[in-house]
């Protein structure tokens, strides 16, 4: 009896163990070189802090889920819901935007930044770190540098100029589980840069500034206060909540294929690609229906006949407007040979009465001259009469 309690005991021990996150911090190592004598102190890859115990957050995506679809997105902060990231532009107090939070982090070396390539692809290797100096170097931010140590004033923080983020999100079915999860992996902040600094408009040049592993800062997030309503100004959620409940709103305009393609190198028009995005959306909102044995729609259909489609309905309202326009002077001229048949109506038969009226007198006329007249200005029934009286 005793050994099955014990043999219990280590099971519940063991699955509890199981069902822990992974630490999300590391501790500095030695490791002793080989030589003469010599000892290589190795840096920790993560600085240890106290923002990972005291703030913790959800555990990372496992990497071996059977079904995962990555698409990048692009973030409007003008938009009213992603206006939490930009606000306030400059900081005011405690609170803080979002990239000036992420900018601060960057230069006390608490979390790294990765280089932004052409082909737009993050990589969380050792050799594609962003180097901080050569970066403001770069892109012209000033700073100052005192004993190896570089400071830039909160004034020169480009914080006004970050309107738009590259986010990397995963949408995968996790078997253990069995739930389906869409989860920010990776930040990029774009730099909108018009022919003169602080020229935020339409028509501004966008510069990717760097790749952040949202993994790296999510427990920093979870301490940056938002307030994510006008209505409510109380900072009632955090920056890691606001991304883990997908709070943000953003279009595509990349996705994971073999090709390595972007939407844009095959989609020639804007119809093409509001096509595009709505097919991949679907396809997204069809796979976590069919997980559960819901029906799928009816109308899931690719991108060529969302494109057809959406052609056909130009052509048709095209077509609809012209039969309407002639639809309308045809009505017109039946309105107004409808307005003139009354009055014809009303001729035709005021000319009927008359003939009618014509017609009956001479009858009446005739009749009066064909009458005989008696002599004598007697009547038979009188003389009839008189003999009866005698």
């Amino acid at each position: 009896m005793k050994r099955f309690l014990v043999l219990f005991i280590l099971a519940a021990v063991w699955v509890n163990l199981q069902a822990q996150p992974a630490k999300r911090r590391t501790t500095p190592t030695t490791v002793a070189g080989k030589g003469k004598g010599a000892t290589v102190q190795k840096p920790a890859e993560k600085k240890s802090d106290r923002a990972a115990l005291m703030f913790p957050t959800s555990a990372e995506m496992p990497e071996d889920v059977v079904w995962r679809r990555d698409i990048y997105r692009q973030l409007d902060l003008m938009k009213d819901a992603n206006a939490p990231l930009y606000y306030p532009v400059e900081p005011h107090g405690k609170d803080q935007n979002l990239f000036t939070y992420l900018f601060r982090l960057m230069l006390s070396g608490r979390i790294p930044a990765y280089q932004y390539k052409l082909d737009g692809n993050e990589s969380f290797e050792e050799k594609d770190k962003a180097d901080v100096k050569e970066l403001l170097d770069r892109y012209s931010i000033y700073y100052e540098e005192k004993d190896g140590k570089i400071t830039v004033p909160e004034s020169d923080i480009p914080s006004p100029e970050v309107t738009r983020y590259y986010i990397k999100e995963s949408s995968y079915f996790d078997q253990r589980s069995a739930t389906y999860k869409t989860r920010v992996t990776a930040l990029c902040p774009v730099l909108m840069r018009g022919t003169d600094f602080n020229d935020v408009d339409a028509a501004a040049t966008p510069y990717p500034l760097f790749w952040m592993k949202y993994d790296d800062v999510a427990s920093y997030l979870s301490r940056l206060p938002l307030m994510a309503s006008n209505l409510n100004n109380v900072t009632n959620m955090t920056a890691d909540d606001y991304f883990t409940l997908n709070r943000y709103e953003g279009k595509i305009y990349k996705t994971n294929n073999m090709q390595g393609r972007v939407l844009s190198n095959y989609c020639k028009n804007d119809t093409a690609m509001n096509a595009e995005q709505a097919r991949i959306e679907q396809q997204l909102a069809d796979f976590e229906k069919s997980i559960w044995h819901k029906e799928l729609p009816e109308d899931s259909v690719d991108s060529d006949e969302l494109l057809a489609k959406a052609v056909k309905s130009k052509r048709t309202s095209k077509a609809k407007v012209a039969k309407a326009s002639a639809t309308t002077d045809s009505t017109q001229v039946a309105n107004e040979e409808v307005a003139q048949e009354p009055v014809v109506e009303k001729k035709a038969k005021a000319s009927a009465r008359r003939s009618e009226s014509s017609s009956s007198r001479r009858s009446s006329s005739s009749t009066k001259t064909k009458q005989p007249k008696s002599s004598g200005g007697s009547s038979a029934p009188r003389v009839s009469a008189r003999r009866q009286r005698r």
